[in-house]
């Protein structure tokens, strides 16, 4: 037990202190420019967060969150995530859809309102539609930063398809790097200098040296 409470305690902590610094810097918004199923996005350091909004200055969102798999203390739960909680559920896959103010889910950044629907193919169900699919998701999720994410959720309830744009950018690019002559000549130099280094030259050392490299250049 002494781990979950050490954990525990380090994430009130963070929560408390977070909390405070935020209170300090909490951007008011116009909720008269927000109707109920719209779907909100504000950009973050390294991607965008989504969300779907449902009236009264409430917004659904998918999270990931570490902490309520260390406590049932809803009152440490209830507060802002953190970035410490964040990147935990992250790696832990722990996520929940839960409901924030508008002020805690945009955390001072700007936000654009039903912007997906001039990339999405699908037109979008009415509001009060796209708002009850969201109150019916919220709870504890398994998170899949590539297959489960804020933006699958989102897409899922104003056009009924589960997909990710953010993920698709980022597998292309990731294929683009993996997949190039570069990668092939780099693994083929890495994996002969492992069969050498390692003197395990024999039919299991250099079927690997081949087939690896060669793999990457066909995909290139």
């Amino acid at each position: 037990m002494f781990p979950l409470q050490f954990l525990y305690n380090f994430f009130y902590i963070a929560v408390v202190t977070d909390f405070e610094e935020k209170k300090k810097k909490v951007v008011q918004y116009d909720t008269s420019t927000y109707k109920r199923g719209d779907l909100l996005e504000v950009p973050r350091t390294l991607f965008t967060h989504f969300g779907i909004y449902l009236g009264n200055n409430r917004v659904a969102h998918l999270i990931p969150d570490i902490l309520p798999g260390l406590t049932t203390d809803e009152k440490a739960i209830e507060k802002m995530v953190t970035n410490n909680r964040l990147i935990l559920g992250v790696i832990a896959k722990k996520a929940s859809v839960r409901v924030d103010s508008l002020e805690d889910f945009a955390h001072g950044a700007e936000i654009l309102v039903n912007h997906m629907d001039k990339v999405c193919s699908r037109s979008p169900f009415e509001g009060e539609e796209v708002a009850r699919r969201a109150e019916k998701l919220l709870g504890s999720v398994v998170y899949s930063l590539l297959w489960y994410n804020c933006e699958h959720y989102v897409m899922y309830c104003r056009y009924g398809t589960s997909m990710s744009f953010q993920t698709y950018q980022f597998c292309k690019v990731v294929r683009k790097i993996v997949c190039s002559k570069t990668s092939s000549l780099l693994s083929f130099l890495l994996c002969l200098f492992i069969m050498f280094y390692m003197g395990s030259v024999s039919i299991f050392g250099i079927l690997p040296t081949l087939i690896i490299p060669f793999t990457l250049w066909m995909a290139s």
